[in-house]
């Protein structure tokens, strides 16, 4: 009989890292994700440090790879650099946490810790293609009422090391993860998700129009008229108009001839408007904010956008990239970060606004709840990006911010997604790419913190690392003598 030959160990772990990848939105095969980490656990069984970082370095390109496909629009090299960094993150995780059983309670925590830095460091961070986003469809997304993101993120991992630890016929710990992840969930389902006051009629407007078109290469008045015109399909009675991102685009919006337009819209539906606006901020900076517009035509509020984002929004290390020959070109100007609190007045209520790039860190969703929001609201863009990859991973995303804020959220684009997404996750309307569409719908205003919201990423945080360290000291060789001794 011919010896069976075992798939080589680095084909393995980008297989695994690929089960991943197909967790993630667009594909969004949640269960995917366990399997993918039960079979990386199996690769780093026994291993030498040098070969876990190796195999979780491929896994972890396996993974980012596709789901950060998105970032190839803004900066081809820097796509390469941030999956090829990114997955080194992983794979000193995987270097870091033990080898034996006690990996099964240190590489989740490790690899959670890796993800908080990723979402953090550099330039502020990437939170996406992460498994908080490819979990959100799956039983274990209500964690996040409780521990957020990274909760999520170190439970998913925790399952994937209980099927690892099944296939190993190793009970005792396999019945300590299961109570461990079931304890959680548990939680997560009497924990304090907030409580409804009262409902809003709100329009979310699509212009529709094509999508991979960078803001250089586009007619800014023909994108302004697309969301005139589609703003005639909004049904009256409503509460609140809500347009997207960036697109009235003006050297200043008081006293132009678009505030006017958007003050006869306004009265026209007996609503205010709130309308995302570029601006003129000297040579060098321009300012992309939120403004509110009532009916009586004056501008109410104004939020600007916070967290920006690297090379697409602003350009980090400038100087030395231009020094470098860096086509610095693509971004001429940088945006001026924001500083105000997250939160607009409107028709009598308080708004939560994450812009964009916003709802992907939640602690801008957290701002604007603590500050008062009742509703979230995402205007965004993406028309610069072709395909889905991103878009379907920012309605995840503002499913995850839902959860973990008990707040429903609009969420508004120019080219899509348009959708509107209840408190407990479930996405109620989403419209197709490119389309010209009018999302319109009742939505729930809300009041009420969540576990999360109050207590923010620093507890989960501070619980992995206590969790790491205690897998590393009883996994110790001096700790595994001295339990033999005894």
């Amino acid at each position: 009989m011919a010896p069976r030959r075992s798939i080589p160990a680095g084909f393995a772990a980008l297989g695994a890292g690929l089960l991943v990848a197909l967790s993630l939105p667009p594909w969004g095969w949640w269960p995917l994700a366990l399997v993918g980490f039960a079979l990386l656990d199996r690769l780093l069984a026994d291993r030498s440090r040098r070969s876990r970082f190796a195999r979780t370095w491929l896994f972890g390109v396996a993974w980012l790879g596709p789901g950060m496909g998105w970032m190839w629009y803004l900066t081809a090299p820097g796509y390469i650099v941030a999956t090829l960094s990114y997955a080194a993150y992983l794979g000193a995780a995987a270097a870091l946490a033990p080898g034996g059983r006690w990996r099964w309670l240190g590489l989740p925590a490790a690899i959670t810790i890796a993800e908080a830095i990723r979402w953090a460091f550099p330039f502020g961070g990437v939170p996406l293609a992460s498994l908080a986003i490819s979990q959100v469809s799956g039983p274990l997304a209500p964690v996040v009422r409780v521990g957020g993101s990274l909760l999520l993120t170190f439970v998913t991992v925790l399952a994937g090391c209980l099927l690892s630890a099944v296939s190993e016929r190793a009970w005792r710990p396999v019945a300590a993860l299961a109570v461990a992840a079931v304890a959680m969930v548990a939680l997560a389902t009497i924990a304090p998700s907030g409580h409804q006051i009262g409902t809003l009629r709100i329009a979310g407007v699509q212009g529709g129009g094509p999508q991979g078109t960078r803001a250089k290469d586009s007619d800014p008045q023909e994108v302004f008229q697309r969301h005139v015109d589609a703003t005639g399909g909004v049904t009256d009675p409503v509460d609140l108009i809500l347009w997207p991102e960036n697109v009235i685009d003006v050297a200043t919006f008081a006293g132009s001839s678009q505030a006017a337009v958007i003050a006869d819209l306004a009265a026209r539906h007996g609503a205010p408007l709130i309308v995302g606006i570029t601006e003129d901020d000297g040579p060098d900076h321009f300012t992309n904010a939120q403004v509110v517009v009532t009916p009586d035509g004056d501008i109410t509020g104004r939020f600007d956008k916070v967290h920006r984002v690297p090379f697409g929004e602003y350009m980090p290390l400038r100087g030395l990239l231009e020094a470098l020959g860096a086509p610095t070109q693509l971004v001429p100007r940088d945006a001026t970060a924001g500083t105000g609190p997250a939160v607009l007045d409107a028709a009598g209520h308080r708004f939560g606004v994450a812009i964009s790039w916003e709802i992907f860190f939640a602690n801008r969703a957290r701002d604007a709840t603590r500050n008062g929001g009742q509703v979230l609201l995402n205007p965004t863009n993406g028309s610069s990006y072709t395909g889905t990859i991103l878009q379907t991973q920012q309605i995840a995303s503002s499913r995850l911010r839902a959860l973990e804020t008990g707040r429903s959220v609009m969420q508004v684009a120019p080219t899509g997604f348009t959708a509107v997404i209840t408190s407990s996750g479930t996405v109620l309307d989403r419209t197709a790419i490119s389309e010209t569409a009018v999302v319109q719908r009742e939505v729930a205003l809300r009041e009420g913190l969540t576990i999360y919201t109050r207590l923010g990423d620093g507890p989960v945080v501070a619980l992995m690392v206590v969790l790491l360290a205690i897998a590393l000291v009883v996994s110790s060789p001096r700790a595994r003598s001295s339990l033999a001794r005894r």
